[in-house]
């Protein structure tokens, strides 16, 4: 199995990369997906931030109101690191099953774990290779504009809220520039595909 970790800021392009990487075969993994699956309702992740945070971060239904959830973190560091301390080894060992799992169903799989915060919840799987996509602060504030609705304040505030881009950038081993043209983010992540391949076929 090769095993890639990919981040990147908010808005740089990730989910491009990792839909690329998919077309070519490889397996994703979506830390962001894990994340809801470890607190849906019955799950002691749900239970532990109801109990930390309180009963109004629920729905009616029982689910997490994400938005009521993010009243208490955003902004309040303090919040965010008690949260974190409930989700993360959650996400952590659910990534680890279905990493096991994909190797197991092929011992020959490139598996691609897409996950934002490789820097902030100190992952530590043993990759192959971190792949960092990279866009400009402006551009990734004009993107969150422009396609998912946010205020210019609100896009800001995303931006700056996580790690600084200098951080992902000290650890890649490989950074896709997604602040061209799509078809430019395309050509990098098939070039890095067809050096995977190279690298397995080294090893073999």
């Amino acid at each position: 199995m090769y095993l890639i970790g990919l981040t990147g800021g908010i808005a740089s392009g990730k989910s491009t990369v990792a839909r690329r990487l998919y077309e070519h075969g490889a397996v994703h993994i979506d830390a962001d997906q894990l994340a809801r699956r470890v607190v849906k309702p019955g799950t002691p992740a749900l239970a532990a931030v109801v109990e930390e945070f309180g009963p109004d971060v629920l729905r009616r239904d029982g689910s997490l109101d994400r938005a009521k959830l993010g009243e208490h973190v955003f902004g309040n560091p303090v919040a965010l690191e008690k949260l974190n301390a409930i989700v993360h080894p959650a996400v952590r060992e659910l990534s680890n099953r279905l990493i096991a799992k994909a190797e197991q169903d092929d011992p020959d799989a490139v598996v691609v774990y897409d996950v934002p915060l490789l820097i902030e919840a100190a992952v530590d799987h043993p990759f192959d290779l971190i792949v960092v996509t990279n866009a400009p602060r402006r551009t990734q504030v004009e993107r969150l504009v422009e396609l998912r609705g946010l205020e210019q304040n609100q896009a800001e505030a995303r931006v700056d809220a996580q790690v600084d881009n200098t951080a992902r950038l000290a650890i890649a081993d490989v950074v896709i520039d997604t602040d061209g043209s799509l078809a430019h983010t395309m050509s990098q992540t098939d070039a890095l595909w067809h050096r995977i391949n190279e690298e397995r076929r080294s090893r073999a």
